[in-house]
C-alpha cells in the first residue's frame, strides 16, 4: 500500500471550450467560385490569380488616372506597356525569391534589395521611353523624370516584394503549425498506445504465474477455467485499439472479467464491490483506464493480507463530471499516504493517459478512505469525449 500512495494529488481547473475552426463554405455557388477550398490550398494557383489581379488593377488605375489628367488616348497604350513590364519583371522577381527565401534572412533582404533596385532601373528606362514615344512625342527624357519614375517604381515592386514574402511566410509558417500539430496528435496516439501496452505484460506475467502454479499442483481443472478466462479477456484487449474509446459499462464488464481471473488466485479474500450510478454508464474513457487501479490494489492490500481485502469501485455524477473511486481497504494505514516515489506502473500510467486523453480537463487524486485503506479518485467530463484516444 505503502508504494500505491507515491502519487500526490493532481487538481486541474475545469475545461475551457476550445474554439471552433472555420469550414470552408459548401454548396454549387461556392464551388464555382472556388470558395469551397482553401484560397491557398494551391499555391501556384493562388500567385497566379493575385498576380493577374494586381496587375489588373494597376493598369486600370493607371489609365483612369490619365483620363483623368486629360493624357491623348495612346496613353492606354502606355499604361499597358508599362502593366506588361511590370507584370513579366515581378515574374523574375518570384523566380529569384523562390531561391532567395530559403537563404539566411540578411542574405535575403540584401539581394532582394538589389534585385528590386535594377528592376526598378529597367522599369523606369522603359517607363520614361514609352512616355516620350507614345504620351508625348518628341519630348526629351530628362534625368529628372527618370529618377522621379525609378523612385515610384521601387516603391511599387518593395510593395510586390514585401507582399510576396508576407504570404510566402505565412504559408510556411501555417505549415510548420500543421506539421507541429500532426507530430503532437501522432505522439499523443503513440503515447497512448505505448501507456496501453505496459498493462499488458504486467498483468500477463502474474497471470501466467498462477496458472503455472496451479499446473504444478496439479490442479488442472482451474488452470483450464484460467486459460478461458484469460482468453477471453486478451481476446477484448486484443480486439480494440490501444487508443480505443469505451463506455464506463464496457470498462465495468471488462473489469468484472479480469476479477474473474484473479478471483481463480484469491479465492474469498478477493471481495470486490461495485456502485455505478445509471447516469454515469455512458461516460467515455480510454479502454482499461481503471483496470490498474484495480490492480495496484490487488497488488498492495490484498495480497499482503491473510484475511484479503474488499474493494470497492464507485462512479457517482457530480456536474458535468463523472467521479470515480476505486477504494480499498487494506492495511496500509498512514504508511499508505507516505510520498515517496513509486517504482510501480499502475498510478502513474493512469495518470499520464488520464492527461494525454483529457489535457486538463480531469481530476486525479489519491488519499486515505473511510476504510482504512488507500483511494484513487478521478473525474473526467460525463458527456464529452476524450481529445484523443
Amino acid at each position: 500500500m505503502a508504494a500505491m500512495a507515491t502519487d500526490s494529488a493532481l487538481l486541474t481547473e475545469r475545461p475551457r471550450r476550445p474554439a471552433r475552426a472555420l469550414a470552408p463554405r459548401k454548396g454549387p455557388i461556392a464551388r464555382t467560385v472556388g470558395l469551397d477550398v482553401p484560397f491557398f490550398a494551391d499555391k501556384n494557383r493562388a500567385f497566379w490569380v493575385l498576380q493577374s489581379a494586381g496587375w489588373i488593377g494597376y493598369f486600370m488605375l493607371r489609365t483612369l488616372g490619365g483620363v483623368a489628367n486629360g493624357v491623348p488616348a495612346m496613353f492606354v497604350v502606355h499604361a499597358l506597356l508599362l502593366t506588361a513590364t511590370g507584370y513579366s519583371l515581378t515574374l523574375l522577381l518570384a523566380s529569384l525569391y523562390r531561391r532567395l527565401i530559403t537563404m539566411r534572412a540578411l542574405y535575403t533582404v540584401i539581394l532582394s534589395l538589389g534585385a528590386v533596385l535594377l528592376a526598378s532601373a529597367a522599369f523606369s528606362v522603359i517607363e520614361t521611353w514609352s512616355n516620350a514615344t507614345f504620351v508625348k512625342p518628341g519630348g526629351s527624357v530628362v534625368g529628372v523624370q527618370w529618377f522621379g519614375a525609378i523612385l515610384l517604381n521601387f516603391a511599387l515592386l518593395a510593395a510586390w516584394s514585401a507582399l510576396y514574402y508576407g504570404i510566402n511566410y505565412y504559408l510556411l509558417l501555417e505549415e510548420e503549425i500543421d506539421q507541429r500539430a500532426r507530430l503532437e496528435s501522432q505522439a499523443s496516439t503513440a503515447q497512448l498506445a505505448m501507456l496501453r501496452y505496459q498493462l499488458n505484460p504486467h498483468f500477463l506475467f502474474n497471470t501466467l504465474n498462477s496458472i503455472s502454479t496451479l499446473v504444478l499442483l496439479k490442479q488442472t481443472e482451474r488452470a483450464n477455467a484460467m486459460l478461458a478466462r484469460l482468453s477471453s479477456f486478451l481476446r477484448y484487449t486484443l480486439a480494440n485499439e490501444p487508443t480505443a474509446q469505451v463506455t464506463l459499462a464496457q470498462e465495468v464488464e471488462t473489469l468484472k472479467l479480469y476479477l474473474e481471473i484473479e478471483k481463480m488466485r484469491f479465492e474469498d479474500r478477493l471481495r470486490p464491490h461495485f456502485r455505478i450510478e445509471a447516469q454515469t454508464i455512458g461516460a467515455r474513457l480510454p479502454s482499461l483506464l481503471l483496470q490498474p487501479l484495480i490492480e495496484n490494489a490487488i497488488k498492495y492490500a490484498v495480497t499482503p493480507s491473510e484475511t484479503g481485502a474488499d474493494i470497492w469501485l464507485t462512479a457517482v455524477p457530480e456536474g458535468e463530471y463523472v467521479r470515480i473511486e476505486v477504494a480499498d481497504n487494506g492495511a496500509g494505514g498512514q504508511d499508505a499516504l507516505v510520498a515517496t516515489q513509486s517504482t510501480g506502473v499502475g498510478l502513474a500510467n493512469t495518470r499520464d493517459r488520464l492527461a494525454q486523453a483529457y489535457g486538463e480537463r480531469h481530476r486525479f487524486a489519491t488519499g486515505k478512505n473511510e476504510h482504512g485503506g488507500f483511494s484513487v479518485t478521478v473525474e473526467i467530463p460525463l458527456d464529452a469525449r476524450p481529445l484523443t484516444g
